[in-house]
């Protein structure tokens, strides 16, 4: 039997693992976040067997189209000429009946790597054969959504793995223009850099400009600094410019963003010591003091109850752009009447 590993393994665990040739019998890959699901599949699969030994000691399958018997019998294969069988099962979320998967798992074929991909949910734990799997020292991982807090830190850590660097403000403008699908995000940044000439590794807010298309002045970054700064004029001239340009922005990209904002501003108002910008940026998880003065600034522009009355204002507008309430008001205007509520 395997020895037993962490079921709670994290993406850099299975990765350093993976780069060292560690190579486990059993991974349950599963969760809301498909994009680290495929980057550990897909490294598996480029790195477990050299070209030569894949057709003959590689099957990748789907759970619509294959029985968990089907998958049992893969897995219990020999290699033919290799150092192991690599068996992936993409959409195992589809399989309906997961049996016979249980007592392959009490004695897994140590000379095979079985990968079950669970996308958009993650699996009950309490079904028998996950336990059985747990028990087993199956590499076990949830692919969790980022929050839109933490795009601009995993903007900056994939950059920083392509020897290039991005300005605070440029990766704010990505996250907040692409959001919080990591696939397409890291597809946009691989643009970005092919920009590039030889000697420039740094992502400007003018580059992104340049090449994305968002302007560095008129975006939902500065639209919520000037409601931060309380800066009537600044914003409305921003929400014009949205009005005459609607693919620069748009209600449903910025509604999270600013209830994200809200929410946080809500907890600071009633954290201890919530003056100190380290101690209020523990509480609120944020990467460090300077991450802290926007709500330091937003405490002094707006008290606590008008915080209240503008999380309740972010809800209505969000059902009225879903049509609740709503028969005919344009998106355009349900954005004016949300920035007028918040700044007066």
């Amino acid at each position: 039997m395997p020895e037993k590993k962490n079921v709670s393994a994290t993406y850099e665990q299975i990765m350093r693992d993976l780069n060292a040739g560690k190579f486990s019998p059993i991974y349950i890959l599963m969760g809301e976040e498909s994009y680290y699901i495929d980057k550990i599949t897909d490294y598996i699969v480029e790195h477990g067997l050299q070209p030569a030994e894949r057709d003959f000691n590689q099957s990748i399958v789907f759970g619509t189209d294959v029985s968990a018997a089907q998958v049992v019998d893969l897995a219990k294969g020999f290699p033919m000429m290799a150092v192991r069988r690599i068996v992936v099962v993409r959409e195992f979320q589809n399989m309906k009946n997961t049996e016979a998967l249980e007592n392959y798992f009490k004695h897994p074929a140590i000379s095979t790597t079985l990968v079950l991909c669970y996308k958009n949910g993650t699996i009950d734990k309490r079904k028998k054969f996950f336990t059985i799997a747990q028990g087993s020292g199956a590499v076990i991982f949830e692919s969790k959504k980022l929050y839109d807090r933490e795009l601009p830190g995993f903007i900056e850590g994939y950059l920083r793995q392509q020897q290039a660097t991005i300005d605070c403000k440029a990766a704010q403008m990505m996250a907040e223009f692409v959001g919080a699908d990591l696939s397409r995000l890291t597809s946009e940044l691989d643009k970005l850099l092919l920009s590039f000439s030889t000697s420039q590794r740094r992502i400007t807010p003018e580059l992104v400009e340049k090449e994305v298309g968002i302007s560095k002045d008129f975006n939902a970054f500065e639209l919520r600094n000037a409601i931060v700064n309380r800066d009537v004029f600044k914003a409305n001239l921003i929400v014009k410019y949205f009005d005459k340009n609607p693919k620069s922005g748009s209600l449903f990209a910025f509604l999270p963003m600013l209830f994200s904002y809200f929410e946080n501003l809500m907890i600071a108002h009633y954290t201890p010591n919530r003056t100190n910008e380290n101690s209020l940026a523990q509480a609120l998880e944020l990467r460090g003091g300077w991450a802290a003065r926007d709500y330091l600034r937003g405490m002094q522009n707006y008290s606590a109850m008008k915080t209240l009355q503008i999380i309740s204002k972010v809800r209505e507008i969000d059902a009225k752009s879903k049509g609740i309430n709503n028969p005919n008001t344009e998106v355009g205007e349900l954005m004016k009447e949300l920035i007028f509520f918040i700044l007066h």
